[in-house]
């Protein structure tokens, strides 16, 4: 269905679960450019630097086959042995820089998006035996742009390999006049050392097709807004992965927030079933700020904390629960509580100034409004001469 779509309607970038799924089935991102430039530059590579052991086993080879015995030019089989002899040789010198061309190719398949192998990748599909669809390959935007890049490819490599041979003619030239194993030996390695300048032409290619590849393949992937609405029903669905995923938001929330505990200038406790950590800067002219609360294990968490770090505790339960019900963690302190905060705040800087002989200042009761008195479920009391006498 989703393959029906206009790709003009496809805006949204596509997820992670449809890039998975993608790769699930066989469409990652490649470039065969890429893999072309390091196949060909690795393997004539291979061969610049194997020149010195290789080149004269060719030489020697190359050689023996024009010396052979008086009696062997009357034997009708011999020169086919001779010939499959040295094949043979020929071939066994050469398996190095095979082995190197086959893992140059792995390496410049995976180079992109990793190794994967999928069924449905090279199961048969009904679409690519379709003459239609074959026509719109053929003839669509796609071919021109490949016909593009194959006449791009050609003069580009023709470039550099003219530009070579320009800056190299006398060298080749003076060959000609050079002892037989001197030219052979510098006429090898002149057209390896140009076969090698010539193929970084590749690199350039695939510098430009890397891009290309990789906003067409996600391009491809692009969803519609329907699409991502529909995948995010389907994950939220699943109760497993709904429970996890809130799981995970939790503990990296009490993560964060316990993280900040230390630093809090004082904790507002009920005193065991709420504790709120808060921060004031007396710098600025910003109210004090929460940076840390909770109740029952993540209130024992914060006391605990508070206590390691010798942050100050102060039970005020009525003001422990009006904070808790009213401020979210990183917000301000509402207005209606800024006296009885201030009031606890300035206790505590007074017990920090002081000696520990001097006698410590009365230790203040904060009054809370009424409309901000709840009880520990969250509603407003309505027995507020009980809740003054317990604050």
């Amino acid at each position: 269905m989703a393959e029906d779509t206009p790709q003009e309607d496809k805006t949204e970038e596509p997820t992670a679960r449809k890039l998975e799924k993608a790769r699930e089935d066989g469409q990652v991102l490649r470039s065969q450019d890429l893999t072309t430039a390091i196949v060909t530059i690795g393997f004539i590579a291979t061969l610049y630097f194997a020149a010195s052991v290789v080149g004269p086993a060719f030489v020697d080879i190359f050689a023996n086959s024009f010396i052979f015995e008086r009696h062997q030019a009357f034997e009708t089989n011999q020169m086919i042995v001779s010939l499959v002899s040295q094949v043979s040789e020929v071939g066994v010198l050469l398996v190095p820089a095979l082995v190197a061309a086959v893992a140059f190719a792995i390496l410049g398949a995976v180079a992109l998006d990793g190794f994967i192998f999928s069924w449905k990748a090279v199961a048969p599909k009904a679409s690519k035996i379709n003459p239609i669809s074959g026509l719109a390959r053929i003839f669509g935007l796609r071919a021109i742009v490949e016909l593009f890049k194959s006449l791009m490819k050609f003069l580009l490599v023709a470039l550099f390999g003219g530009l070579y041979i320009y800056f190299n003619f006398d060298s080749v030239m003076q060959l000609s006049r050079s002892h037989l194993g001197l030219a052979i030996e510098g006429g090898l390695s002149t057209v390896i050392a140009g076969a090698l300048l010539t193929s970084l032409a590749l690199l350039v290619i695939a510098a430009i097709d890397v891009p290309y590849q990789r906003f067409d393949f996600f391009k491809k992937l692009r969803m519609t807004k329907q699409e991502i609405k529909d995948e995010m029903k389907d994950i939220e669905g699943q109760p497993e992965v709904r429970q996890r995923i809130k799981q995970k938001q939790r503990e990296m929330a009490e993560q964060r927030m316990l993280q900040d505990v230390p630093k809090a200038d004082v904790v507002i406790t009920n005193p065991e079933h709420f504790a709120i950590a808060l921060s004031y800067n007396q710098s600025s002219q910003d109210a004090p700020r929460v940076v840390a609360k909770g109740k029952g294990f993540i209130a024992a968490k914060i006391r605990e904390l508070a206590s390691e770090n010798d942050v100050h505790i102060f039970e005020a339960p009525v003001l422990a629960r009006a904070i808790y019900f009213t401020t979210e963690i990183g917000g301000s302190i509402p207005a209606a509580l800024y006296m009885a905060v201030a009031q606890v705040i300035a206790y505590v800087y007074n017990l920090r100034q002081i000696g520990r002989d001097v006698v410590k200042p009365q230790k203040p009761r904060p009054k809370v409004p009424r409309e901000l008195r709840f009880d520990e479920s969250g509603q407003v009391t309505s027995d507020s001469s009980k809740t003054q006498r317990r604050s």
